[in-house]
């Protein structure tokens, strides 16, 4: 590694599913000179696909293929790839939940996470995945946490949003609302509220303050409407607090996030998957009708307690808009961003 790369976090990208619009975010993203002056960023997928996607998005870049991941030129203009070759571009189907391209990104994220483990790279950045393309290719996960949380060994994990100042953490992701109440006990409610403490002191948050949001309507009004906020959510902030930790909770779910909007706390630590991610794409996304696209696409998904870093857009496949070259990389810009400061910051 030269001198003139060594302030620069060497971050794998992986290309998401190919069928939907993980490729052309991708060389969207990576058609912005920002992104190199923060980072070396490394595209796992394929060559021909990644060409396809320049091409059929207008843009004037190559296609480098990386044989040396260490030595490669990582510089504005050409797309550092490390090609995996597990799809050719004539097997290539967009728009379709195919089991071949479920391996496939299944595949660019396994290698990604190898790398990562292994310290050949600092960080990884993940594009948009189908659950039911991965699910077809017998690779049971409900989604990217799942399977970085398996590969790297890591059993107190969980998912952020992130869209600047806005920011979610969550107690319980991918389960059903039945299952996802159950999953609230004192003790995974402290360790994320540990978890996202770690990860804004990472980012340059000296004290974080963060709400911890109540899982019953009024925070259960004193167990009329249940009584998991006063027996399992209460205690496990006044434990974070024995360990000095700024936290505040249980507070309503109703009024807890406008008042992070408002500036009075750092991340709000919510109890359920739709608890998090209705807010945070409220805020993160903005479709204009008078233009029929979206202005914005913001948020980045980010794994908390991990060995490695792993940040993602914050959205799903869009096969509908797949090869179209309207794709808004907004997401992936950010994750990228937020992926070189969080490596950054741990180095």
């Amino acid at each position: 590694m030269s001198q003139e790369n060594a302030y620069r976090p060497l971050l794998g990208i992986t290309m998401g599913d190919p069928g939907g619009i993980g490729p052309e975010i991708c060389a969207k993203a990576l058609d912005s000179p920002e992104i190199y002056d923060l980072c070396r960023p490394l595209v796992i997928g394929e060559t021909d696909i990644m060409a396809d996607a320049v091409s059929f998005s207008g843009l004037s870049l190559d296609i480098a293929p990386v044989d040396n991941i260490e030595t490669a030129p990582y510089r504005h203009g050409a797309i550092d790839v490390l090609s995996l070759g597990m799809l050719r571009l004539s097997e290539l189907q967009l728009k379709t939940v195919s089991a071949a391209q479920g391996l496939a990104s299944f595949t660019y994220i396994e290698r990604a996470i190898e790398l990562a483990m292994a310290g050949t790279i600092d960080g990884t950045v993940t594009g948009p995945i189908n659950k039911a393309a991965i699910n077809a290719a017998g690779l049971n996960y409900a989604g990217h946490t799942e399977i970085y949380g398996e590969k790297t060994g890591t059993r107190d994990y969980t998912m952020m949003l992130a869209d600047g100042p806005f920011r979610v953490t969550h107690v319980s992701t991918h389960v059903s609302l039945r299952e996802a109440c159950d999953r609230v006990t004192s003790a995974r409610v402290l360790a994320v509220i540990k978890l996202t403490h770690d990860t804004l002191r990472q980012l340059g948050i000296a004290r974080p303050h963060i709400a911890v949001a109540g899982l019953n309507p009024h925070c259960g009004e004193g167990r009329l409407f249940g009584d998991e906020d006063e027996l399992e959510i209460a205690p496990a902030v006044q434990a974070a607090k024995k360990e000095g930790i700024d936290a505040d909770g249980p507070i309503p779910a109703d009024t807890v996030f406008s008042k992070m909007r408002g500036g009075f706390y750092d991340a709000v630590v919510v109890m359920y998957h739709d608890q998090g991610h209705i807010p945070a794409k409220l805020v993160g996304f903005n479709y204009n009708h008078a233009t029929g696209s979206w202005d914005q696409m913001a948020g980045v998904n980010v794994t908390l307690g991990l060995p490695i870093i792993r940040t993602s857009v914050d959205h799903g496949t869009a096969f509908g808009k797949a090869g179209e070259g309207r794709a808004n990389p907004q997401s992936m810009l950010e994750a990228i961003k937020l992926g070189a400061q969080l490596a950054a910051g741990r180095r």
